[in-house]
């Protein structure tokens, strides 16, 4: 009797052992063995607050997490079992269950992206903001001053004052989050771009470098032409010259603008018109990109004083009227001089 009783708890000892060592083998192959999300991935959203042991049900009511349990046990081992951070979280292909916890605890939430558009007026931009489904939206009835003053710039005019650039963010994030960024980011560029700017230049400020660049970024879309005709401008502004450019008349026009200008338009005075008022406009037309920054604090040296559009995109540059004019009717009015009188700005 004691020879069998030796023999059935020498038998349970191997069968505890036995098990004992397969849950460690299957629980070490668990935490190294990619989690099952399918070729495309897949997104889950961990709540405020939520325990380990409930992230570990919900993701096994998914399919995501084979043994719950074992993810369980692997943050509390390791101590993290406490510190999940809530969150959209996008699980890739070939994440292991250790992988996942410890971009859970670092908080490296799905990203979104929306790019603020080189030339987009404060207008548009707020039109794009609105659009998105990723943003908290909390400015819908807030005017454009109003938007400054929670941005902690009161009576500053928005236009022109958010950086041109392709912002990546959670979702979630609120419209002022996302403004601050750009605005924040603008302040940073222009200052130092302002710091590094040429000397003798007829700028007095920063805000004028950013008035500036605007006008050069509405201008043009070609980047080899941005010095050029901000030296153009300059040029203008340093002889008393009118600055004579459409893109401020149009923005001065605002809602009646149709799509064409015409001359009538340059003859109406409004803040903007250029063609009526000397000097530069009272605010920037659109929010400039750090080239056209660049551009307005480095003009490119020159004697030329008109440009024309080519039609191609590109600009012809003239030093004085009598060519500027005849660039006017080669490259506006197909040759022919009697078509229309050229405008003596551009």
């Amino acid at each position: 009797m004691t020879n069998t009783v030796s023999k059935l708890v020498g038998v349970a000892v191997l069968v505890a052992s036995f098990a004992a060592g397969w849950v460690l083998l299957d629980y070490r192959s668990f935490v190294h063995t990619p989690l099952t999300v399918g070729p495309g991935g897949v997104t889950y959203v961990v709540s405020p607050g939520t325990p380990l042991s409930q992230l570990a049900r919900g993701l096994a009511s998914r399919g995501i997490v084979r043994h719950p349990l074992y993810l369980v046990v692997l943050g509390r081992l390791e101590g993290w079992s406490h510190r999940i951070q809530a969150g959209e979280y996008e699980i890739e292909p070939g994440t292991t269950p250790e992988q996942l916890l410890k971009m859970l605890v670092a908080g490296k939430v799905k990203q979104y992206s929306l790019t603020i558009v080189e030339g987009w007026t404060f207008r548009q931009l707020r039109a794009e903001l609105r659009r998105s489904p990723l943003l908290t939206h909390t400015l819908k009835d807030l005017s454009d001053t109003a938007v400054m003053a929670k941005l902690g710039a009161p009576g500053q005019h928005a236009e022109g004052w958010f950086y041109p650039d392709t912002y990546r963010f959670p979702r979630g994030t609120t419209d002022v989050e996302f403004l601050k960024r750009a605005y924040e980011a603008m302040c940073r560029r222009l200052t130092a771009e302002w710091q590094d700017r040429a000397k003798n230049l007829p700028l007095k400020t920063p805000y004028q470098a950013l008035i500036l660049a605007s006008i050069v970024e509405k201008e043009t879309a070609v980047p080899k032409e941005r010095e050029e005709i901000a030296g153009v401008f300059v040029r203008r502004l340093e002889r008393g010259m009118r600055l004579q450019t459409d893109p401020t008349v149009i923005y001065g026009m605002g809602d009646k603008y149709d799509g064409d200008i015409r001359t009538r338009d340059l003859r109406t005075d409004t803040p903007y018109n250029t063609y009526t008022r000397a000097g530069l406009p009272p605010t920037p037309i659109a929010m400039p990109s750090g080239a056209s920054i660049h551009a307005a604090l480095h003009p490119a040296p020159g004697k030329t004083l008109y440009f024309v559009a080519k039609g191609d995109g590109t600009h012809h540059f003239s030093v004085t009227l009598a060519e500027h004019n005849r660039a006017v009717v080669k490259y506006q009015l197909g040759g022919d001089a009697k078509r229309h009188a050229p405008r003596a700005a551009k």
